[in-house]
């Protein structure tokens, strides 16, 4: 019995003693990591940032961009093969965020040592792939020796350089990173270690051809648009050729804005005021601008890359902000799109929206934005059109009250009621949802064709300086039911949308989520319930969100680094 007790004892105290030398070891590791990050810091610009509760070392860009991270990061693996003398080609994988570079599997040595040197020169992470994307824990120091033992027998695995601005709100990491992927020879030819959407094998012999980026990934502009230099990059033929499926017209953005504290707006407001129709149409939280067009302008530039032109259609008012001498910026007055000059000033937002197919140089298919939509993450083209050009449109669960439109409705119910009633009669259905406020993904030739077909309510709604009852919503409901029963829309699924009524009770809290998260598509802060004496508040609560949403100015804004 006391022999038994006595080994026992040992034996917790030998756990307990390798414990600590465990935990010892551990923290002479950690020393060393930091240690190690610290010198790594102190030789360049560079940050220590936490991504999934974990460090890691970033490397500052004031203005980076999802699709300029996703490039850097290519071109960090291409300069490291090159500089080794490897032969690379790139490939078209499943993902519009990172890209894939492949190389000969009998050049596993030295790619691992190009790439190993690479990630040592400037701080940059590795993981292995064997199904799916990895995730953001997996990341391994690329600068030290352990990591590389993971990936020296994977057929495919990513480097990142994490990017970040200066501030370290905004971080661009593991998705963004590069595949590298062992080809092995068989035969004549190279065969690829995972499917892609182009070729699975390419002939060893056949020489490299040079491609555009756009071919690579959605998320960057269509070759030759905005007057943008080509991306070139290394490839095989199969890859460098267009493939059924692709995008090939090109996609604008519409804003309709208005300042509304500017004095000359306000005066000629009340020249032309009448008591409002319903209390919700003369709040003042709807004319109020918090400076959402600015932020929505930034989640663009970031998100949305492959966007032609933005044009803002204006009561002759440009924010002080705005670069106006920016390519892709044309502010549109609206005297430039109204056909009768009677219906101006106007203060109805269903008026204008009726006249937007009237820009001149206006894409046939376009976004329309409220300014106070904000892209959350990456978007592509397929979420709004697909590449033979029909659109897509998103539906709300919020329903349209049954019945004639009626002076108690509120405006959007009584144009949808309106809406519902040229539906029926023209295809013999009926309209009961409404639209999320998302990016109304619209076609110039639909938007004639409903002022050709409804010519009467078309004026109406032109006309009507404020919302009325005999209101119609053409591009925000209209356009999408009749393009759909006219085979040019469909509804669509898969996009991530929040939507946030600022006024309401516990909007921190929602702000909060959404922003730790950062995993909507598309969001939405509106709102039609503050008064006056809230405004000041949700002015700051709006700021304190955005700025660190979207910390550093897009190109569109005077002064930014172009």
């Amino acid at each position: 019995m006391i022999a038994e007790h006595v080994g026992t004892d040992f034996r917790e105290q030998l756990k307990s003693g390798i414990a600590a030398a465990a935990e010892m070891r551990n923290q002479v590791k950690r020393v060393r990591v930091v240690r190690r990050n610290r010198e790594l810091l102190a030789r360049h610009d560079r940050q220590v940032v936490t991504v999934d509760g974990a460090p890691r070392i970033a490397h500052v860009v004031p203005d980076a961009t999802p699709l300029q991270a996703r490039r850097a990061n290519r071109d960090e693996v291409v300069a490291a093969l090159r500089a080794a003398g490897i032969d690379y080609f790139c490939v078209r994988s499943s993902s519009e965020t990172s890209a894939a570079i492949a190389v000969r599997e009998e050049d596993r040595e030295q790619v691992l040592t190009a790439l190993r040197q690479a990630c040592r020169i400037r701080p940059g992470y590795v993981v292995p792939i064997r199904k799916g994307q990895p995730h953001e824990e997996s990341a391994l120091p690329g600068y030290g020796p352990g990591p590389w033992k993971r990936v020296a027998h994977s057929d495919v695995f990513r480097c990142t350089w994490y990017l970040t601005d200066q501030t370290g709100r905004l971080i661009l990491g593991l998705r963004y990173g590069c595949d590298v992927e062992f080809w092995r020879r068989d035969g004549d030819n190279l065969v690829s270690p995972r499917r892609n959407v182009v070729a699975e094998s390419v002939p060893v012999a056949e020489p490299s051809v040079e491609a555009d980026d756009s071919l690579f990934t959605d998320l960057a502009p269509l070759s030759g648009e905005r007057d943008a230099e080509p991306v070139p990059v290394r490839t095989r033929p199969a890859f460098a050729a267009v493939a059924v499926g692709r995008r090939t017209f090109p996609i604008d953005v519409v804003y309709t804005w208005v300042d509304g504290s500017d004095p000359e707006w306000l005066r000629q407001r009340a020249d032309f005021s009448d008591t409002p129709y319903h209390d919700e149409a003369a709040n003042a939280a709807r004319y109020l601008s918090r400076d959402e067009l600015r932020y929505s302008l930034r989640s663009l530039h970031l998100y949305a890359p492959w966007v032609r032109n933005i044009y803002l259609v204006t009561a002759d008012q440009t924010p002080p902000w705005l670069n106006t001498d920016h390519p892709q910026i044309k502010v549109v007055s609206h005297k430039d799109v109204f056909r009768d000059p009677a219906s101006l000033p106007t203060f109805n937002s269903h008026a204008i929206e009726s006249q937007l197919h009237h820009i001149d140089g206006l894409s046939e298919h376009f976004l329309y934005f409220n300014d106070d939509v904000m892209l959350g993450q990456e978007v592509l083209p397929q979420q709004f059109f697909l590449p033979n050009g029909l659109g897509k449109f998103y539906l709300s669960p919020a329903l349209v009250p049954f019945g004639a439109s009626s002076p108690e409705d509120p405006p959007v119910a009584a144009a949808g009621k309106n809406n519902r009633r040229l539906i029926a009669e023209r295809f013999g259905d009926n309209i009961f949802q409404k639209m999320k406020h998302v990016p109304h993904a619209l076609h110039r030739s639909v938007l004639d064709e409903i002022e050709r077909e409804f010519p009467e309510e078309h004026r109406r709604t032109e006309a009507s300086r404020f919302r009325s009852t005999g209101d119609i919503s053409v591009a925000s409901s209209l356009h999408h039911y009749y393009a759909f029963h006219t085979q040019r829309s469909f509804p669509g699924e898969g996009l991530v949308y929040r939507y946030c009524d600022v006024g309401k009770p516990g909007v921190e809290r929602v702000l909060g989520r959404l922003l730790a998260a950062r995993g909507a598509h598309v969001f939405c802060l509106n709102d039609t319930t503050s008064t006056e004496a809230e405004l000041s508040r949700q002015q700051a609560l709006m700021a304190r969100f955005l700025d660190e949403y979207f910390p550093f100015p897009s190109p569109y804004e005077r002064g930014a680094d172009n």
